[in-house]
């Protein structure tokens, strides 16, 4: 890398840490996963940031971020989620422009989302935090849109029944 890349991927990297530290909190529900599925997807973007900086960078980062937390469940066939606290806030500093942050900040929602399955928690997050369509969610995570429609289905019913008052949430979001 040139020292003027150099200094465009660190400042990406500063200004973008924090929320997608959070997005791979969301999805995996381990604080030092997350941190480390973060790291892991930085050196590749790294590698490819002479070709990606006038692109999308997050896009390629947070693709990474969702098909290495896949694999990794992938290879586990089980989930093992140790840390569904929040240390050090990172939840509270994050500012939705609308109106999701309360509903992001609820402990009970993060307790009940790590108690869906991977798949049903990435799709859940990648569409009510990330904000992504369902096709842009089939192509983060290499499923069928389908699928994907599928997998929310499930999520919000068992959401549902572990959050009785998620369809209040639901209604004032929209």
């Amino acid at each position: 890398m040139t020292q003027g890349s150099e200094d465009d991927f660190v400042a990406f990297v500063r200004a973008r840490q924090g929320a997608l530290l959070r997005s791979a909190y969301l999805i995996c529900g381990d604080h030092h996963l997350a941190q480390d599925l973060l790291q892991d997807a930085l050196v590749k973007l790294a590698s490819r940031w002479e070709r990606l900086r006038d692109e999308r960078p997050e896009a390629y980062v947070r693709r990474i971020l969702y098909r290495d937390a896949i694999s990794r469940w992938r290879r586990l066939r089980r989930e093992h989620l140790a840390d569904h606290q929040d240390p050090g806030g990172l939840f509270g500093s994050h500012e939705a422009p609308d109106g999701t942050a309360s509903w992001l900040t609820n402990d009970e929602i993060r307790r009940a989302l790590v108690q869906l399955p991977p798949r049903q928690r990435a799709v859940i997050v990648l569409r009510y935090y990330e904000d992504l369509s369902e096709v842009q969610i089939a192509e983060a995570l290499n499923i069928a849109p389908g699928t994907v429609k599928s997998q929310a289905s499930d999520a919000l019913r068992k959401l549902r029944r572990l959050i009785p008052a998620i369809d209040e949430t639901a209604q004032e979001l929209r």
